[in-house]
């Protein structure tokens, strides 16, 4: 399966950990080569000039940037000028991804005195101050508050607009759902299938989503029988149900409260997590859905 990561497009790479959603960035990079298939960037084949993609890509690793001894600003500006930035364009940039992400309280302060969330969003800001052709955001919002959450999705957002190719690596389906313009579903190393949000949704687009909030201390109930597929979890229950059968389900629902095992439940059009549920159970069933990949900048 070929994946393309168009200029101004942010692309999602969606996966549960463990999937290969790193080990395909660094290969993208040029950190790893690939087993099998090629990787292009903006014309040039990567595995054969790795130096190209370091040129090309700015990146947010997944895990965090050391930056102990420098202040949030001194970090930033400092990967502006790594980058080719001229002084004070840098200066400029870096003051106003500080304050579009709310980072003002901290931008003197040293690194070790930061909390995860504020490192991961200097991580972000020493990636976008001088953003590459190529943008790779490895699992951005990781310890980073949900006010601030949305202060980056902006930013990446942004960033797509402004030109570059932005490839969103993550694991959080419902993010992914809000913030991509396309995506890829990753398993054990394999691309299973990409498109839209809408696209990958298509299979599903006639079920809905029940999903129960348990009492504590009761049992999980058996999922009604019309279910077509069920997970359990905690203290919640997920179900799909074909949306015919949305009134039966209601019903169901609403026995189970009255006779006191749930708090709460909600019935909802089937989202992208759902999608990506079945999808990764159908591909464990089945290895021939695994080909190899070709990826593409462009």
């Amino acid at each position: 399966m070929n994946l393309a990561v168009e200029a101004g497009q942010v692309y999602g790479l969606l996966g549960h950990n463990g999937a290969g959603k790193t080990t395909l960035v660094n290969q993208i990079v040029g950190l790893l080569k690939p087993d099998s298939g090629s990787i292009w960037i903006f014309g040039r084949d990567i595995v054969a000039d790795p130096g190209h993609a370091r040129r090309a890509c700015s990146i947010q690793p997944q895990a965090q940037v050391p930056i102990d001894g420098l202040t949030p600003r001194q970090a930033i500006e400092t990967l502006g000028r790594l980058r080719g930035g001229e002084a004070g364009s840098v200066r400029a940039r870096a003051a106003r991804l500080i304050e579009a992400l709310g980072l003002d309280e901290w931008s003197d302060t040293d690194g070790a005195r930061l909390s995860g969330g504020v490192k991961r969003l200097v991580s972000f800001c020493m990636a976008a101050v001088v953003p590459g052709r190529l943008v790779i955001l490895d699992e951005p919002t990781n310890d980073v508050d949900p006010v601030r959450r949305r202060l980056l999705w902006a930013q990446v957002r942004a960033l797509a607009d402004e030109g570059a190719a932005v490839l969103l690596v993550t694991h959080n389906v419902i993010e992914a759902e809000r913030s991509v313009d396309r995506l890829a579903i990753l398993d054990q190393g394999r691309v299973l299938t990409e498109g839209t949000s809408a696209d990958l949704k298509s299979g599903i687009a006639d079920d809905l989503r029940l999903e129960l909030v348990l009492e504590p201390g009761t049992d999980t109930p058996a999922p009604p029988e019309f279910a077509s597929s069920s997970v359990a979890a905690g203290s919640r229950l997920v179900a799909t149900v074909p949306a015919r059968m949305g009134g039966a389900a209601a019903m169901w629902a609403q026995d189970l409260r009255r006779a006191g095992r749930i708090e709460e439940y909600s019935l909802a059009p089937a989202t992208l997590e759902d999608a990506y549920v079945a999808l990764v159970g159908a591909a464990h069933k089945n290895e021939s859905l695994m080909r190899d990949t070709d990826v593409r900048a462009a």
